[in-house]
């Protein structure tokens, strides 16, 4: 289980990175448009649709990531008092029966959407650029994916933490983040 958790959260940094260096080409893409459009008098056919795309794909790529970070956000008022099994064994029931069965759901149908997309050549049809969009909808395909197996990780976690698996950290795990437990927020 050690070697597949790690596996899983060095898959999740890779594909988190690659969403954070999304930013990069939207930021240049947005920062030509404004300069064309209001220096040169002429707006690009193409910034608004980059835009959300890259946007699109940097928010979606990222949630496995917030995910293995522990920065999704929760509801707090009662989880904060649990002990850190008891988090564990919550957060357990969580990934078991909302989160893996919803995010493989959809990881299933989003395949079957990228791939109708990438034989149909779909089109955006939003602007005259027009481009296909198949990149875009493989990314929700790539994000719940990544997001199915990080949360598998995460059960793996709190399975670990619940027996109190000696040497999970020594061996590169990190546990879920709990309250009480070094390293929490």
């Amino acid at each position: 289980m050690h070697a597949f958790i790690r596996a899983i959260d060095r898959l999740t940094g890779s594909v988190g990175l690659v969403g954070g260096w999304l930013i990069a080409p939207l930021v240049i893409g947005t920062c030509y448009e404004v300069f064309a459009r209001y220096v040169l008098g002429s707006p690009t056919i193409w910034a608004y649709e980059l835009g959300y795309m890259l946007t699109g794909a940097n928010f979606l790529l990222g949630m496995a990531f917030a995910l293995r970070q522990d920065a999704h956000i929760r509801v707090d008022v009662l989880y904060l008092r649990f002990s850190p099994r008891t988090k564990a064994l919550v957060n357990s029931l969580a990934y078991l029966f909302i989160v893996i069965p919803v995010c493989a759901w959809l990881s299933v149908a989003l395949y079957g959407h990228a791939m109708q997309s990438i034989l149909s050549l779909e089109t955006s049809g939003q602007s005259a650029w027009n481009p296909v969009v198949w990149p875009f909808r493989i990314s929700f395909f790539v994000a719940f994916t990544v997001l199915t197996l990080q949360a598998l990780a995460e059960l793996g976690k709190c399975v670990l933490l619940l027996r109190g698996t000696a040497g999970a950290t020594e061996s590169g795990i990190v546990l879920p983040h709990v309250a009480g437990q070094p390293g929490s927020h």
